[in-house]
């Protein structure tokens, strides 16, 4: 038996099978700016009130968002044996996540992204993709894929040992006959030829949740609808389009759904569409159909955007209930 091998079944053998989200994918540490007047010029110092280290990158963000909602919960992905691995570990274990389906790589080191918030200006970012880079389909254990009622993959693109051909839509393959919803994320690092790693795993995918910005450069569409029927036809079963303030459109058989904002105040986006996601989620494991699970996702992306970190402000579940209760969204169903 092959040292990975082992080292996968003990992982297996030490973590509790049973979750309702096992959430997999890119686990980074945020290193950010509370919003600055502009950017620097070369060579120029300008002062911000706060430097936050934070935890990002998708699997972290919806596992942390989900734990907060009072889901159980496992993370999956890979961080380096240095500081910000570790920080990236407590972080998660002390917001009440599963982490023991973490690997800790000896050699990379663990992913990071500055991100600059610009007053009036949407963020802009500096990624390293380090560990996550290296998690294989074989660092997630297939026992606990079956075992969960979600299981979310998040970072998609930014995962190169990931995407190598056939291998995730082989484990969203077997976990759709075991009756586990499946979820796909993407982070686009930018334009490219990106359409013929979905061709397969689009197929196996029962809900689909990019944004609007990364709809467009996969597709070559800028028309929100019209992204969406493009992944639609190439197997997706529900697809959901984010579109910051601008809402939600929801595509699945037989409905359509173009979802509002809800009132909020933004100090900065970063995790807005990981939120959502988290909300959505909620709302699926709560029994919801497609517009419940618009209203939690909505009221978590509301929530989230109060502050510069990805996860600092997202509601817990009494909180997003309360929210829920006292706002309306606006929904338009065709």
């Amino acid at each position: 038996m092959s040292e990975s091998r082992q080292e996968q079944d003990r992982m297996a053998e030490n973590v509790s099978p049973n979750v309702e989200c096992l959430s997999a994918g890119i686990i980074v540490v945020d290193h950010l700016c509370a919003p600055i007047d502009r950017l620097p010029r070369a060579g120029e110092l300008i002062m911000t009130e706060e430097l936050p280290l934070s935890i990002g990158g998708n699997a972290a963000n919806i596992s942390i968002d989900l734990a907060r909602l009072g889901v159980s919960v496992g993370a999956v992905g890979c961080v380096g044996r240095d500081v910000f691995g570790q920080f990236a570990l407590d972080t998660l274990r002390s917001g009440g996540v599963d982490v023991r389906a973490i690997r800790v790589h000896e050699q990379a080191p663990t992913s990071g992204t500055l991100i600059l918030n610009v007053q009036g200006e949407d963020r802009r970012f500096i990624h390293c993709a380090g560990a996550n880079a290296v998690l294989r389909v074989e660092d997630i254990p297939l026992e606990r894929v079956l075992r969960a009622r979600v299981f979310y993959v998040g970072g998609y693109l930014l995962m190169p040992a990931l995407e190598r051909p056939g291998a995730l839509a082989g484990l969203f393959r077997q976990a759709r006959g075991a009756g586990v919803t499946t979820m796909l994320d993407v982070v686009v690092p930018g334009a490219g030829d990106h359409w013929h790693k979905f061709v397969e795993v689009l197929r196996e995918t029962d809900i689909f949740l990019p944004n609007a910005d990364e709809a467009e450069v996969i597709t070559g569409l800028s028309d929100p609808l019209a992204q969406a029927e493009r992944f639609r036809d190439a197997g997706a079963t529900t697809v959901v389009i984010t579109r910051g303030d601008q809402g939600t459109l929801l595509v699945e058989p037989g409905r359509r759904i173009r979802a509002g904002t809800y009132p909020t105040q933004f100090v900065g986006g970063t995790g807005a569409g990981d939120a959502f996601d988290a909300g959505f989620i909620a709302g699926l494991l709560a029994g919801e159909d497609s517009v419940g699970c618009l209203r939690w996702g909505s009221a978590l992306g509301a929530s989230c955007v109060r502050s510069v970190s990805a996860t600092g402000s997202v509601f817990d579940r009494q909180e997003a209930l309360e929210f829920m209760a006292g706002h309306s969204l606006p929904m338009e169903v065709f």
